[in-house]
């Protein structure tokens, strides 16, 4: 199966950016696709073979999931792979003057229809975006 490609321009240097993005404290405020979820917990030890690992769960308590992943790759400020219930991700931050572009690109699982995976990780990049450019 083809790779899904997502990308958001955010307003900020990589340095800010890649903070937001991989800092805990950051990845519990914009870390889920609805306002309806939200991701109460999180950590990250962003070292080849360090794991990252997010609680997703609905805020009425009816629905819940780790998003679990061990780094295979990391590139300091710039990018970083990590493998996940054996699909792969690799996250790039690419400084364009004031902005920073991020580009996810994944494998897509099986169960769900492209379209809705790519809709359900630019929706959670989008809100990162958000996020990023209130801060």
């Amino acid at each position: 199966m083809e790779k899904i490609t997502i990308s958001a321009s955010v307003k900020g240097n990589a340095a800010k950016v890649w903070d937001y993005y991989t800092n805990p404290e950051h990845i519990t405020k914009w870390n889920f696709a609805d306002p309806s979820w939200h991701c109460p917990s999180a950590s990250n030890d962003l070292t080849v073979g360090g794991r990252y690992l997010a609680r997703m769960e609905a805020k009425d308590g009816s629905f819940g999931f780790d998003f679990d992943a061990i780094y295979t790759q990391v590139n300091q400020g710039k990018e970083f792979t990590y493998e996940f219930g054996g699909r792969i991700a690799n996250v790039q931050f690419n400084e364009q003057g004031n902005n920073t572009e991020v580009i996810i690109t994944f494998d897509p699982e099986k169960e769900n229809p492209v379209e809705i995976q790519k809709g359900g990780w630019q929706a959670i990049l989008n809100n990162f975006k958000v996020y990023v450019e209130r801060g």
